[in-house]
């Protein structure tokens, strides 16, 4: 079975080009832990901890209720197809975060205002791509 992947190594992925705010801003806490939420918690707390498969894969186990002992065989069926990648994410294109991803693969997240952020912009050694708009133009 091919398995598909949203790792990128060395990529910098920008806020959306329509995202509404010019400062971060940490997604806000909801009786039912959001995608924002959850992943937020996630890579802000392990920076360069966890690639994006392991983030994508983890909103969906936990938003799917999949107990540990079912994890590996799930995921194994859930990249057999290909998914959306951290460009889809609300924390770049509503909340104002970019995601650093290493040259292992491994994330972190800067807000869009960070002297880190404005770095990865004008470093020539790092790929660069722009988080989804949330509007079609």
């Amino acid at each position: 079975m091919k398995q598909h992947s949203t790792n990128y190594t060395n990529t910098f992925i920008e806020v959306a080009e329509d995202c509404p705010v010019s400062h971060a801003q940490v997604p806000p806490d909801k009786k039912e832990k959001t995608l924002a939420n959850l992943q937020y918690e996630k890579i802000s707390k392990h920076p360069y901890q966890y690639s994006s498969d392991d983030i994508i894969f983890d909103g969906y186990a936990f938003k799917n209720d999949i107990s540990e002992n079912e994890k590996q065989k799930v995921r194994e069926q859930f990249f057999s197809k290909g998914q959306a990648c951290l460009r889809s994410s609300p924390l770049a294109k509503r909340y104002g975060f970019g995601f650093h991803h290493n040259k292992e693969g491994k994330v972190a997240i800067f807000p869009v205002e960070s002297k880190e952020y404005q770095k990865f912009l004008t470093d020539p050694d790092i790929a660069k791509t722009k988080a989804m708009r949330s509007k079609r133009k």
